[in-house]
């Protein structure tokens, strides 16, 4: 059986956690994990509450704070189009494709290391 640090599989290891933190950094936007952190360089799109929200648009912070407090339930990775967090009826994008990300990477996830503490040991996946 795979640890939840699987290379193979690096989105399990958002499967099933709480979203503790939106942190909106000078270039681009973080979700974190209470360890796990995904950190979004292309500007990510959504929907919470069946809002659709478009970052930086005008109120698309607020909707991006809102999942706070909401569990990943499912994942999506199509590695030249997008990376998907599904939170039940809301969803969070990270656009993959080239005329969205505006660099060579779009997306990076930070593992956790034997203490559950956020560190690139626990592994670190860049798309």
């Amino acid at each position: 059986m795979n640890g939840a640090n699987d290379p193979d599989d690096p989105l399990r290891l958002l499967k099933g956690s709480e979203v503790s933190a939106v942190s909106f950094v000078r270039d681009h936007v973080e979700l974190h994990f209470d360890g796990p952190v995904l950190r979004s360089l292309s500007d990510p799109v959504g929907v919470y509450g069946g809002r659709a929200w478009r970052f930086p648009a005008p109120g698309s912070p607020d909707l991006m704070r809102s999942y706070i407090g909401e569990t990943v339930d499912g994942c999506e990775l199509d590695p030249e189009r997008m990376l998907a967090l599904h939170f039940g009826e809301h969803r969070f994008v990270i656009p993959l494709d080239d005329e969205t990300s505006g660099g060579p990477e779009s997306a990076h996830l930070i593992g956790v290391d034997d203490h559950g503490r956020t560190s690139v040991l626990g592994g670190m996946w860049i798309w």
